[in-house]
């Protein structure tokens, strides 16, 4: 079939085989010509299909030779229809490490479950006996507790009055006034137990218990912050409580690993173009913006860019991991430069749907969101048929 995005508001409906493909493919490139990371060589991600999760396994294994094994909840293709686009992710890097001689193993299906996290044990177990990193990087916007079986919505508003700031929808460009009304105590507690490190934990007390995790062992949580643009919306919302929660959740995780000599970090790293960041009013104006700027100074950088710089500035120097007050890794510290900052508050007062298109960079927006989904990808042929069926080697 011949395979084209077709969106509906915030989401497109559709994904590209070979575009994801090459997307993975391009990654892989990236971190092959930055040179071999001193990592990890058995790793865990959860959530790992796409963004910071699946550049996570791609440096994992194409900069430090590792072994991986990658937990995701997507949807498989039927004949007619095609996947989302983190199954077409996740095909093609198991089909390019399988190449390189890599170990690579899959798991589809709700990461949150005692049952998903049951067979991730046992795969590890038969296959690797431990692991020494463990990347948790669940992105969903509803978690079913499994001891307690409550779905639970998260919620994306302010806490303490009603939001009001611009945004801007990508599709059309048009800049326009956004209201959110405040979150209740019920939207607070829910979105922290979607969106928190309960869940984390829970994975962590999982391994240990079953002794496999390795002596040393190392857990990443991903994060972001933002500046005081985003703030109301985001850092001191409903998802800021969550955040706050996963961040005090790497101490307690760090405490239960002592015996180990384990350790929990949560990374904060910066904003970029995702599914769920398409869909929190203002981001999408503030990373128009952002990327402006960025691109001008020559400090802009994608998942895989920000990844591996994690991996081999701040996790694998052969020194201690450098952290700020708050015990966090910080690898949005080039978005957060005060001259970066203080030229996008600046641009955000002129930003109107008239002068957008001058002062910020809603083409690399558009194209980044496109990308999500395997569309825009030089060298792919758009226009020729694909076969949206494809498997992942390991899922049978």
């Amino acid at each position: 079939m011949i395979i084209e995005p077709r969106m509906r508001g915030f989401i497109c409906l559709t994904a590209h085989p070979k575009g994801a493909e090459q997307n993975v493919k391009n990654q892989i490139e990236y971190i092959k010509s930055k040179g071999a990371i001193a990592g990890a060589k058995k790793v865990l991600v959860i959530g790992a299909s796409t963004g910071f999760g699946l550049a996570s396994r791609i440096t994992s294994a194409f900069g430090s030779d590792a072994a991986t094994i990658g937990v995701f909840f997507e949807k498989p293709p039927v004949e007619g229809k095609t996947a989302s686009p983190g199954w077409y992710n996740s095909a093609a890097f198991e089909a390019e490490a399988h190449k390189a001689g890599l170990y690579a193993k899959s798991i589809n299906g709700d990461a949150f479950s005692n049952e998903i996290k049951r067979q991730t044990l046992d795969l590890i177990k038969a296959d690797l006996g431990q692991v020494d990193l463990v990347i948790y990087s669940l992105a969903s916007p509803v978690r079913t507790n499994p001891n307690t079986g409550v779905l639970h919505r998260s919620t994306l508003k302010p806490i303490g009055q009603t939001f009001t700031n611009k945004t801007v929808d990508f599709h059309t460009g048009n800049v326009t006034e956004v209201s959110i009304a405040p979150a209740n105590e019920e939207d607070i507690e829910n979105t922290v137990a979607v969106m928190g490190g309960e869940d984390w934990a829970m994975w962590m007390d999982a391994l240990k218990d079953e002794n496999l995790l390795a002596p040393g062992a190392t857990t990443v949580a991903y994060s972001y912050i933002g500046p005081s643009l985003t703030e109301a919306v985001y850092r001191k919302g409903t998802i800021g409580r969550a955040k706050d929660h996963l961040e005090a959740t790497a101490f307690s995780i760090t405490d239960s690993l002592k015996s180990i000599g384990g350790q929990a970090y949560v990374s904060v790293n910066k904003a970029l173009v995702t599914q769920a960041s398409s869909a929190i009013p203002v981001i999408p104006l503030y990373i128009s913006l952002l990327y402006k700027i960025m691109k001008e100074e020559g400090i802009h950088e994608g998942c895989i860019e920000q990844i591996q710089r994690l991996f081999q500035d701040r996790l694998y120097t052969g020194s201690p991991v450098p952290v700020d007050e708050k015990g966090r890794i910080r690898i949005d510290d080039w978005e957060m430069r005060d001259d970066v900052q203080a030229k996008v508050a600046k641009l955000w007062e002129e930003a109107t749907t008239e002068t957008l298109p001058a002062i910020g960079d809603l083409a690399g927006y558009r194209n980044d969101f496109l990308n999500l989904f395997g569309f825009e990808f030089a060298g792919v042929d758009y226009k020729a048929e694909a076969n949206e069926v494809v498997n992942i080697e390991s899922i049978k």
